[in-house]
């Protein structure tokens, strides 16, 4: 078989394992690991991270040291170049926007839920509650220099009202874009999603804003997040959400188990020919460092498997 051609940079990966996963793990991993393990990353290539989170420390104590996690990683010496990466951290109102300046972070992701028994359940306020919460914190971001993404949550299906209206994406979405963040993320919150409810929620956003950069976030609930990685790709999508070894899944939705883990996907995508400037290899040495970390194995294939051809 040929080796697949490489090409120019073009996928953009965000490993979220430090935020959105580890935030549903039993155990509290320790500041320092949680530094380390983006340490880790970076130094596979990884160059966008999901690393903090600027929430109620009692409904996710998981991720209660996020100025600390920043603060080690802006620190001299602890990144190799710390201009070369950029760290996000997860606002969910106008306190997490406060917490996210004051910690040094580079972009924030503002979470909009698509349905309101989620949203209320997920964040307490109803969806445009939410919509209101990004009109308030977005300006503002963009005004302190934050890149600023809003991720469209459950917009494939809802754990509690089941498959969503006909139209509701198109109505959240044009909601959210009268505030334009700088990237809009599409999530399968509870991986339900098949690659055709892909290709139409792509260009459903699309219809509404041709040029606004797309980000897709999926879990591999039901064994489908790597084939709607590859139906993003198909349509354009530049930009996904991973997390290493596939830990995290939302602590509230029911049986919203398994990000889309980092090593499968660059596997698929770089057997597709796209590059991604990650060492595949790397990403693996580093998992059975995170299962000693957290405890537990980790639901990836490709770190048990490994690379093929064999290195």
């Amino acid at each position: 078989m040929s080796t697949p051609v490489t090409r120019e940079l073009d996928i953009s990966l965000v490993d979220v394992a430090a935020r959105d996963g580890l935030q549903s793990e039993d155990v509290i991993v320790s500041t320092a690991h949680k530094v380390e393990l983006v340490q880790r990353l970076v130094a596979a290539g990884v160059r966008r991270a999901e690393v903090v989170s600027f929430v109620n420390p009692k409904r996710v104590p998981q991720m209660a040291d996020g100025l600390e996690v920043m603060g080690a990683l802006n620190s001299p010496g602890t990144l190799p170049d710390r201009t070369a990466v950029s760290l996000a951290g997860l606002v969910l109102n106008a306190r997490g926007l406060d917490g996210a300046i004051e910690s040094g972070v580079d972009e924030i992701n503002v979470v909009v839920v698509s349905t309101d028994t989620y949203a209320t359940r997920n964040q307490g306020r109803t969806t445009a509650e939410l919509v209101d919460v990004w009109h308030q914190v977005g300006e503002r971001a963009r005004a302190h220099g934050l890149r600023t993404t809003v991720t469209l949550a459950a917009a494939f299906g809802c754990p509690f009202e089941g498959e969503l209206p006909d139209g509701r994406v198109r109505d959240v979405a044009r909601a959210i874009l009268q505030v334009r963040p700088d990237e809009f993320a599409l999530a399968d919150s509870i991986g339900v999603a098949a690659p055709t409810d892909i290709v139409r929620g792509v260009a459903t956003v699309r219809d509404l804003d041709p040029d606004l950069a797309l980000r897709c976030h999926f879990h591999n609930t039901r064994n489908t997040g790597l084939a709607n990685i590859a139906a993003a790709v198909g349509e354009g999508v530049r930009a996904f959400d991973a997390s290493l070894g596939g830990i995290g899944g939302c602590p509230f939705a029911p049986n919203a188990t398994g990000n889309v883990p980092t090593e499968d996907v660059l596997y698929l995508l770089h057997r597709m020919g796209r590059s991604t400037g990650i060492d595949l290899d790397a990403i693996i040495a580093s998992v059975p460092w995170l299962q000693s970390v957290i405890g537990h194995p980790t639901p990836a294939l490709v770190s048990r498997a490994g690379n093929f051809p064999p290195r």
